[in-house]
């Protein structure tokens, strides 16, 4: 049964190294190594850095889960990692600590879409029932899924260029503002006034659940140019409107493309009308607040993961790697780390790539 397997999860797709052990639906440990510092000098995540900080802390990661845990590889059954998709450096840190242990151990190994990590966290912490609509938005990712099954999805929009965190931290950096953006931004929008900068809202009117930010942060540089060409300089109160105003964007565009979501999930009718969202941007209280009362609107449930199973984190993958394993579903020593691994092979490849992950 799958409440009775235990699982260490390996997670190493961007820039956390992470390591977890999960019985069932019971996390015994998560460790999560950031690496914030190694990054902060040079504006965004350094693949080369966060490969090597991997290689170096996948070890100590995965020793201190299992004690944590108080459980020894003699008690697993069977050992997760993220195969994909992310830094190809990262994912085949990861890929390669697994099938060490792995080969010396004898236990299965289990390959893991990180998407579908995200997708399957509420699953984990709440129980949903199949089917039910998923927004993954995240740094590096940003998209609908219809979850039908552990091993099933549909997606039904994402973006086509940036996602929204990755344009927040861009927004924070052309505002002067401290990184990781997303806190930054909130933060500074709280005393901002949204309506002095407009601010556009790509793809609102286009049908359809695909979006777009690579303009919002065009424009937010073209913004900040003007007061700074007009005044010689951003005041605070410039950082905070300006913040405000791209905030009140990304809202608008996230709120309309999953009311348009829900729309197509709940024509399918289903038993139990669930909406779900993960990825760190799932933190900023303006967006949660205007996605849940959407929720109410529609008579649907809102689930919200905490936070430290909305980012990235080794958690997820143990219990989908849980999922595989019930299923018989493993891998063997040839499995091999991929940059790109849709959920929906079905649907059309999403267009760009951002800094924190390859589009899938």
């Amino acid at each position: 049964m799958a409440e009775d397997l235990t699982v260490l999860g390996i997670e190493s797709s961007c820039d956390d190294t992470a390591a977890a052990v999960v019985r069932g639906t019971d996390v015994l440990s998560s460790i999560v190594y950031g690496q914030t510092a190694l990054h902060k000098d040079f504006g965004g995540v350094v693949p080369e850095i966060a490969a090597r900080a991997h290689a170096e802390k996948l070890d100590h990661c995965v020793e201190e889960a299992l004690a944590r845990a108080d459980v020894g590889l003699d008690q697993l059954d069977g050992i997760a990692v993220t195969a994909g998709p992310g830094l190809i450096g990262g994912v085949l840190s990861g890929v390669m600590c697994a099938k060490g242990l792995s080969a010396a151990t004898g236990l299965p190994l289990i390959g893991v879409n990180h998407l579908a990590g995200h997708a399957l966290t509420p699953r984990l912490t709440d129980q949903v029932a199949f089917p039910y609509l998923m927004l993954l938005v995240s740094g590096g990712h940003c998209q609908f899924l219809i979850v039908e099954a552990h091993d099933r999805y549909r997606r039904i929009g994402g973006t086509i260029d940036d996602a929204p965190g990755e344009a927040f931290d861009k927004t924070a950096r052309i505002l002067g503002l401290p990184q990781p953006g997303g806190p930054s931004v909130e933060k500074a929008a709280r005393h901002g006034d949204p309506a002095r900068f407009q601010m556009p809202r790509p793809l609102l009117n286009q049908q359809g659940c695909d979006m777009s930010f690579s303009g919002l942060k065009t424009a937010i540089l073209r913004a900040r140019d003007a007061v700074v060409a007009d005044a010689g300089g951003l005041t605070i109160q410039d950082q905070a409107d300006l913040s405000a105003g791209f905030q009140a964007a990304v809202t608008d565009l996230l709120t309309e493309k999953t009311r348009r979501a829900l729309n197509i999930y709940l024509a399918d009718g289903p038993a139990k009308k669930s909406f779900a969202i993960a990825g760190g941007v799932a933190a900023n209280g303006p967006i949660r607040t205007s996605l849940q009362q959407l929720c109410i609107d529609h008579d649907a449930a809102f689930i919200a993961p905490p936070l430290a199973l909305c980012t990235d984190n080794a958690a997820m993958i143990a219990y989908a790697g849980i999922a595989k394993l019930s299923d018989g579903d493993i891998d063997d020593l040839t499995l091999s780390a991929r940059p790109r691994w849709p959920l929906d092979d079905q649907a059309a490849p999403m267009l760009g790539s951002g800094k924190k992950g390859a589009k899938a």
